[in-house]
């Protein structure tokens, strides 16, 4: 499918959505909404990993607030349950592991949707910024849910009420972020680390997702259960006995993702 607001692309099992509105710092209007959502079951469907980036200076500075008449009037309930929800869940729910690639700014409803992913590098020139407060909103697209799991409360906190701009450096050095990486070789350093993703034992990597996922509202016994459950479902794939046997031929192992 062409996508007027997306360049998307799959090659050797890596998906790649850009969002591609950089005139307006790939904001987001109704339409990227739609194409986003469908982009990613669609090619989720079909990769071994999801990468989403952003093209131009910024990777997505968030709503477009010129998009469809007066913000202020624009009834925000609605567009979030009915727009914002569904793309949100079609990254959190991908049946393969997402990585967000930040090029650049991400900003409010932008932030949230890199903090979405299972992964986010940034370049060493990016930044992120809860900019809700300065308009009189609060944070949303799941951001209220995602940060204060990632650098904890009180950072949150501070994060939302100040909306203050945090670097790239100061994200991966608060646990926002897995990595950053120099802005020269960002696309090189993003896309080797799909490509190990995209070579790895994708039902281990669905597992993985979900056990730590489920950790979070679980007691001690009950992820103990799950994981026992999710690990003989693991042994059961022939990417287990491959990396068995490449063990004990001391080579790397070539799974299958199944």
């Amino acid at each position: 499918m062409d996508y007027e607001t997306l360049l998307a692309r799959l090659e050797g099992g890596v998906g790649v959505i850009t969002l591609n509105r950089p005139e307006v710092m790939n904001a987001l209007n109704k339409q990227m909404r739609a194409e986003l959502t469908h982009a990613l079951k669609d090619i989720g469907a079909r990769a071994r990993v999801l990468v989403l980036t952003g093209s131009g200076r910024a990777f997505c500075s968030g709503q477009d607030l010129g998009d469809g008449g007066n913000a202020a009037q624009i009834d925000l309930e609605r567009t979030l349950r009915e727009e914002y929800e569904p793309m949100l869940r079609a990254i959190y729910d991908a049946p393969v592991p997402v990585i967000a690639a930040v090029n650049g700014s991400a900003a409010g409803a932008g932030a949230n949707l890199a903090l979405a992913a299972d992964v986010v590098i940034a370049a060493q020139s990016a930044s992120f910024i809860q900019a809700f407060s300065r308009i009189g909103l609060i944070p949303d697209a799941g951001g209220t849910w995602f940060l204060p799991r990632q650098i904890g409360f009180a950072r949150a906190m501070g994060a939302m009420l100040f909306a203050e701009k945090i670097s790239a450096q100061q994200a991966a050095d608060w646990g926002m972020i897995w990595e950053v990486a120099a802005d020269d070789d960002f696309e090189n350093a993003w896309m080797a680390r799909a490509r190990t993703l995209a070579d790895g034992p994708t039902v281990a990597y669905r597992n993985i997702r979900k056990a730590l996922r489920t950790s979070l509202a679980n007691t001690l016994d009950a992820q103990l259960a799950l994981e026992a459950n999710l690990q003989a479902q693991a042994g059961k794939t022939r990417d287990f006995q491959e990396g068995v046997l490449a063990f004990l031929e001391k080579r790397p192992a070539v799974f299958e993702g199944r």
